[in-house]
């Protein structure tokens, strides 16, 4: 079994301009994602079968007459005051809209928001402060002509995070 995701991945750029952007936030007090993790998850899948055809058809029909988005991270929130994440800007209808194609199961669009997990905790107050901090932030403009089909080994990163793999690529035209 694998363990797949459907995402873009942000450019070196978008990913700098928000490491700077963290760097006063960043302490102790919560674990830190690793930059080179960050991405933009259109569709989870979890486990799937070794072969992954289903996704990877999923994925084909979704992008086969999609074009490029233009994209940069903005504002921040936090999931149940334990998740800490940058929205997304730019193209946003066009963005739902590939991320509910990327979907296996329909069903699955409203839990969907775009963004990017930078850290997580326990700390409530410290996640809305941070959030709150980081409501003004926009980083560059950036052009996503693919989505990527990761799959997530856990436990296997730095630090004991999980390690990514793209498996294969889907591009915007």
């Amino acid at each position: 079994m694998k363990r797949l995701f459907a995402a873009i991945l942000l450019p070196d750029a978008a990913r700098e301009h928000l490491v700077t952007a963290l760097r006063p936030l960043r302490g102790r007090e919560l674990r830190w994602t690793e930059p080179d993790n960050w991405h933009i998850t259109l569709a989870f899948y979890g486990d799937q079968p070794n072969d992954a055809g289903r996704v990877s058809n999923a994925l084909a029909q979704a992008t086969a007459f999609r074009r490029p988005l233009t994209l940069h991270l903005a504002g921040a929130g936090c999931f149940n005051s334990r998740t800490l994440w940058v929205g997304v800007g730019g193209d946003k209808e066009h963005l739902r809209d590939l991320m509910a194609d990327c979907l296996l199961d329909p069903a699955e669009r409203h839990r969907q928001r775009a963004h990017v997990t930078v850290a997580r905790g326990r700390d409530g107050w410290l996640m809305a402060d941070h959030a709150h901090a980081l409501s003004v932030y926009r980083g560059p403009d950036f052009t996503a002509d693919e989505v990527a089909l990761v799959e997530s080994h856990l436990g296997q990163g730095r630090g004991g995070g999980p390690r990514y793999e793209v498996v294969d690529t889907f591009y915007l035209r």
